[in-house]
This record gives C-alpha cells, sequence and structure tokens, in this order.
C-alpha cells in the first residue's frame, strides 16, 4: 500500500515499530471493527482505534447522551447532551481523523439483526453492559466467524479476552466462561451499582490494544486468557480459560446454531 504524505506523518509511530511497520499500519487501514456500546468502554475503543487509522469503524447504540454518562464516557460532551451516542461518538473520531470511515448503527442490538451487523465486519469490540447484550454478541460472533473483545466493568473492577472459537480447539468461547447468563437481578448493572470512570478507560485501552494486536497480528493473544484488574488494590490477575467439550456453543455437541434462542425484545446494544 502507498501511504500519502500525510498518512506517514499521522502513523510515524506505528511505521517506526519493527512489529508494526508500513505492512502492520496497511492492515489497520484496511480492517473494518464492530463496536457495540458508544458508552464507557466504547469510547476510548473508538478513540484510540480511530488515532491508530482504522479503516472502518461500526457503532452500534440507540441511546442518546446524557448528563450521567459524561463522567466516563469521554467520546461526549456537554453540549451533545441529547444527541444520539452513536453520532456524538462519530463527531469526535471524525475530529481525530478523517482518514476514518464511521458507520453508525442507531438501533437494538437484536436477534433478528445481530448476525446481518457482525458480518458486515471483521472482528467486534463489545463494551455493553448487559449480559443479554453480551450473550447475544458472544453468540453471533461465533457463528458469524468473527473475533470478539469483550471487556466488562463494574464499580472499581474489569476484566478483558477475546475469543474466536470460530477457529476451533482449543479457543474458548464467552460460553466457556459463562455457559449461560445469571439470573435477573443478582448482578447489578453499573447504573445500580457505580462504576468509578477511569476504570474504563483502562479497560477500554486494554480492548483497543488487543483489537489492534489482532488485526496486525503481532503479540501474544488474549484467547485462553482473562485478564483482571481491580483498581483499589492497582493489581492485575490473568486466569486461564479453556475451552469447554460440552460448551452448548462450540464444544463437540453444540446445541446453539442459530439466535433463535435469545428473547427478541432483551438484548439490546446499551453502554457502561
Amino acid at each position: 500500500m502507498d501511504f500519502r504524505e500525510d498518512q506517514i506523518q499521522r502513523y510515524a509511530r506505528h511505521i517506526l515499530l519493527p512489529e508494526i511497520g508500513g505492512t502492520g499500519q496497511a492492515k489497520l487501514l484496511a480492517a473494518r471493527v464492530l463496536i457495540v456500546g458508544a458508552g464507557g468502554l466504547g469510547s476510548p475503543v473508538l478513540l484510540y482505534l480511530a488515532a491508530a487509522g482504522i479503516g472502518t469503524i461500526g457503532l452500534i447504540d440507540d441511546d442518546v447522551v446524557d448528563l450521567s454518562n459524561l463522567q466516563r464516557q469521554i467520546a461526549h460532551t456537554t453540549d451533545r447532551l441529547g444527541v444520539a451516542k452513536v453520532e456524538s461518538a462519530a463527531q469526535a473520531a471524525r475530529a481525530l481523523n478523517p482518514d476514518v470511515v464511521i458507520e453508525t448503527h442507531r438501533v437494538r442490538l437484536t436477534p433478528a439483526n445481530a448476525l446481518d451487523l457482525v458480518r458486515r465486519y471483521d472482528i467486534v469490540c463489545d463494551g455493553s453492559d448487559n449480559f443479554a447484550t453480551r450473550f447475544l454478541v458472544a453468540d453471533a460472533c461465533h457463528l458469524a466467524g468473527r473475533t470478539l473483545v469483550s471487556a466488562a466493568v463494574l464499580r472499581f473492577e474489569g476484566q478483558v479476552s477475546t475469543f474466536k472459537s470460530h477457529l476451533g480447539p482449543p479457543h474458548p468461547c464467552y460460553r466457556c466462561l459463562h455457559p449461560e447468563p445469571p439470573p435477573d437481578g443478582l448482578v447489578p448493572t453499573c447504573a445500580e451499582a457505580g462504576v468509578f470512570g477511569a476504570v474504563t478507560g483502562v479497560l477500554g485501552a486494554l480492548q483497543a490494544t488487543e483489537t489492534l494486536k489482532e488485526i496486525a497480528g503481532v503479540g501474544e493473544g488474549l484467547s485462553g486468557r482473562l485478564i483482571l484488574w481491580d483498581a483499589l488494590s492497582a493489581t492485575f490477575r490473568t486466569v486461564r480459560l479453556k475451552r469447554d467439550p460440552a460448551c452448548a456453543l462450540c464444544g463437540d455437541r453444540a446445541t446453539i446454531r442459530d439466535l433463535t434462542h435469545h428473547a427478541p425484545l432483551q438484548a439490546q446494544a446499551c453502554a457502561l
């Protein structure tokens, strides 16, 4: 790929890295990434991916910017209160890097549209804040043959991992970690329990880093590993994840072959 002079300047610090170089930057510029949720996680993921030169970024979220979002959702600003989050976030990304194409999807993510949306992109970043959406995204990614980089945050803690079970063993899927969603009300959302704003920035930056690594094909990915971070104790911990041969989604006798088992109105693109 031939870079324009302004691209050489913009991406110079990437191109200087032996692991990335011009070839890796060309991969980033050609990539298509879908971000689920334009909130606390989706904001830093979007901004770092746009800054890195990801060619096309899709954003799905059906919410609007609220004052309570601004403590952590850094893609939005006070003067955009009431604006659709996907439009507000797209404005921030385009201002940062006009090279990047931003595709906005102001819709709920549902069993009816999830597979079609996921198949349009090379890799998916999940920044949603509820288990219904997380399981829908994870199932759709496996069935569509797409890599998923998933993160979650609550209070002062967060976790991140990469799932590419569509490649087969030994890669686990999200259901190898969580076979089924927890009962309603058992795990509070950030709206119910709170979230320390900067924690979403740390996890979003990790999520963006793993996404860029997957696209560029550098380093050791997080498939089969889960990173846990506790901000209060300032500690990181890595847990090994194994593929479950009995998993309903990716196991030897998988029973989940489509998205019909998901409640049609339950899952939506909510963001932290």
